[in-house]
């Protein structure tokens, strides 16, 4: 079991609302482990009431989870990297579109701030990656940011390459050990299952 002892961890959710309970357990993991947690969301994962649930079934357990609050805005991610407040971040889930936006530097809102703030430090962002379109129009964005310093990926594949070929989903339950990884500058392997 990765050791998070004294990592003071970002965990930024955005709008995968599918896999919304799999990131909860993904950062009570990272806790479990010895993590700090300072959780960011999307205006969308904030405020989006979806066929997976309301907003507060997710945001209540993750303000509990918190070391100091829950960001939920451009201006409160702004002073993450200024203020040192993270040793690393994770994206859990990282959507198609913030991999876009990530690719190619759009920061317009709250999880591309935190992760732009936080890499202003030069350290670790680790990506959870949740897309239907990972093997279509986001796999460039996937090969940009692989080819980035700072950027890690939670090991992924195909999770129904009959039904949805193009698609791709990180192993949720790698969270930690990829973020233990991360924080010695490793990859961990094998990126691909």
């Amino acid at each position: 079991m990765a050791d998070l002892h004294g990592c003071r961890l970002g965990f930024a959710l955005c709008g995968s609302f599918c896999n919304a309970a799999r990131a909860l357990q993904a950062a009570e993991a990272c806790v479990r482990a010895g993590a700090e947690l300072l959780p960011i969301v999307s205006e969308h994962f904030a405020e989006f009431r979806t066929r997976f649930g309301a907003p507060e079934a997710f945001l209540e357990p993750l303000a509990a989870m918190s070391s100091g609050g829950l960001i939920r805005s451009v201006q409160e991610a702004e002073p993450i990297g200024p203020k040192n407040l993270t040793d690393a971040l994770v994206v859990c889930p990282c959507t198609g579109n913030l991999l876009g936006k990530l690719a190619n530097g759009i920061t317009d809102g709250t999880v591309p701030m935190a992760v732009k703030s936080h890499l202003r430090g030069g350290k670790p962002v680790i990506l959870c990656i949740s897309t239907n379109d990972g093997l279509a129009a986001s796999a460039r964005n996937i090969g940009d940011l692989l080819n980035r310093r700072h950027y890690y990926f939670v090991p992924f594949g195909q999770d129904d390459p009959q039904r949805k070929p193009a698609s791709l989903v990180a192993d949720y339950a790698r969270v930690p050990d990829t973020v233990a990884a991360a924080m010695t500058g490793y990859q961990l392997q094998p990126l691909l299952i």
